[in-house]
This record gives structure tokens, C-alpha cells and sequence, in this order.
């Protein structure tokens, strides 16, 4: 039996003006009790900023301070807006530091191609494609795991191998692109997920890099970008230059079909900004804007 209960027996013992002073006491010895253990916020210590790296290119690591580690990052666009450039550098950035990373691709737009031009070590990549499933003969008996995969759509299949990539640890950035998927499908993943994901590698050293099409994170992100082009006619200059190119080719009667520049350089030269809409890092500031010009080899 505690102390207050054999109070609390005791009061019985006294008259009624003395037994409500002796309450009253008894009260405030409780709650004092109770807030024994409670740290006051003014005591608490200050959540330390975490370790961050480098995007791979200058123009953002100056607005974010570089990609933190042990937390999500979400880079979100429209389409054409940086986000693949921004990807494919940090993926650069992370295999040029010899570190493991994962690319969890939903609607299958990774090309391997593009990203060893960005200077990707793709040795050094596991690439998850999602969406692929054969379609099972009705005369094949396929097993449990089979009929779950054939049923699961792309997100979803994307959301597990996350989920098993980050339980198993080792990877030192893993990026999750749903860029290419439909908004409408990709904001119905529940906040509990991004928070699962996040507590998976609050302490470890693996970077969380998520692309969408709008913020559906929240505040489970550590840091948010939001991209877009700068709309001073730069893209109508890099088509203007592509056309160039194409006739100087036919004038001089070379083959076309064999000399046109790849896709990886439809967009370059493209200026694109980059607008923070949330940060743990407390020197930056909100909603202050980058841009930088695209060198990347790809653009989503």
C-alpha cells in the first residue's frame, strides 16, 4: 500500500473544515509527486541537426545544406521539373562515395543508360522495377505469393520492397520514385507508412529519397523540395538548339536515325528552381527558392 492510499484512509479520521485542508494538501503533494519524473520543456535538450551529405549539385546543397542521413526526403514536381536530374545526381554523388543504394522504380522509367551517363556506378545500384508481372496461364497453379504479387498494383509493390529494403538495412541512400504513378494513387498511402519508414532509419545512416508528383509526406519529411522550370523560355532554347542540330545534320547528308542526340540531351542546359518547404535544419530558412541549370542526363 502507498503512502498517498494511507493518507487518503486517514482523512476519515479527521472533522470536515480539517479534512478538506488535509485534501487540498493532499492533492498538491500528489500532483507534485506525479511531476516528479516530467522534464519542464525548458530543460530539454535541443534536437540536434542531422549528419547530412551531397545532392551532387552545389545550387541545392547551398538552400538545404546537403541531404540528411537517417531521415525521408521528398522531392516533388511536375513533370519536366528536375526531379530525375536531382535523383540521378545524388544517386552519382552516393555510388562516387562507394555506398550501396536502391532505386525502387513503380512505373519502370529508370534508365540505365541515361544514369551511367550521369555518372552513376550502376555496379554499385540494385534497381527494383515494379509493375512487371507476367500474367499466369489459367492452366498453371501459381503459389500464394505469386497471386498476391499478380494483384498488387505498382505502388503497392513499390511500399513492400521498401518496407524490406529498409528492414534489412545496408543501404546508404535508398530512393523510392512514384513520379511516374497517378497523384490520385500515390497521396492514398496512410501517413503511418511514411513514419513506419522513417523510424526504420532515424538512427542509422541510410538516406530516404522519395519522388512525387505533389508533397504526400507531410511532416514525416525530414526535408521537402518542391521542383519546377524556370519559365524564362530556356525550353523553348533547348528545342531550339535540338532543331539546330538536326539541320545541320541533314545538310551535311548524314543519317539522322544515327546521329540525332539521345533523350539524355533534350533537356540539358534546362533551368530549373527548387523550393524548400520544410527542413530540420533550423539556419535555413522556409520557402527561400534555388536554381540551377540542368547537367544531369535525364529529366522526368
Amino acid at each position: 500500500m502507498s503512502s498517498i492510499t494511507i493518507a487518503h484512509a486517514a482523512l476519515d479520521r479527521f472533522s470536515d473544515p480539517s479534512r478538506l485542508q488535509a485534501s487540498t494538501l493532499l492533492k498538491q503533494f500528489s500532483q507534485a509527486a506525479l511531476m516528479a519524473g516530467v522534464t519542464p520543456a525548458t530543460r530539454l535538450e535541443i534536437r540536434p541537426i542531422p549528419e547530412t551529405v551531397s545532392s551532387g549539385i552545389p545550387q541545392i546543397d547551398a538552400l538545404t545544406g546537403g541531404l540528411p542521413r537517417g531521415g525521408l526526403t521528398e522531392i516533388s514536381g511536375p513533370d519536366s521539373s528536375g526531379r530525375t536530374s536531382l535523383l540521378l545526381a545524388a544517386l552519382a554523388a552516393a555510388t562516387g562515395r562507394q555506398e550501396t543504394c536502391a532505386l525502387i522504380d513503380a512505373s519502370d522509367a529508370f534508365d540505365p543508360h541515361s544514369a551511367a551517363a550521369a555518372g552513376i556506378r550502376l555496379e554499385r545500384l540494385l534497381w527494383v522495377r515494379c509493375g512487371l508481372n507476367a500474367p499466369v496461364s489459367p492452366r498453371q497453379n501459381p503459389s500464394r505469393n505469386e497471386e498476391r504479387s499478380i494483384a498488387e498494383d505498382p505502388v503497392e509493390q513499390a511500399l513492400r520492397a521498401a518496407d524490406l529494403l529498409l528492414q534489412s538495412g545496408g543501404f546508404g541512400l535508398l530512393a523510392l520514385d512514384l513520379a511516374g504513378v497517378p497523384w490520385k494513387t500515390s497521396r492514398r498511402v496512410p501517413l503511418t507508412t511514411w513514419f513506419r519508414f522513417r523510424r526504420s532509419i532515424e538512427h542509422t545512416s541510410t538516406l530516404l529519397l522519395i519522388l512525387t508528383t505533389q508533397p504526400c509526406a507531410q511532416a514525416c519529411a525530414s526535408l521537402s523540395l518542391r521542383m519546377k522550370t524556370d519559365s524564362s523560355g530556356a525550353r523553348l532554347q533547348a528545342s531550339a538548339n535540338m532543331r539546330s542540330a538536326i539541320s545541320c545534320q541533314l545538310s551535311e547528308n548524314k543519317s539522322v536515325e544515327h546521329h540525332l542526340p539521345s533523350h539524355a540531351r533534350l533537356l540539358e542546359g534546362l533551368c530549373i528552381q527548387a523550393e524548400l518547404l520544410r527542413t530540420r535544419a533550423e539556419r535555413k530558412s522556409m520557402q527561400s527558392d534555388s536554381a540551377f541549370t540542368t547537367k544531369t542526363a535525364w529529366t522526368a
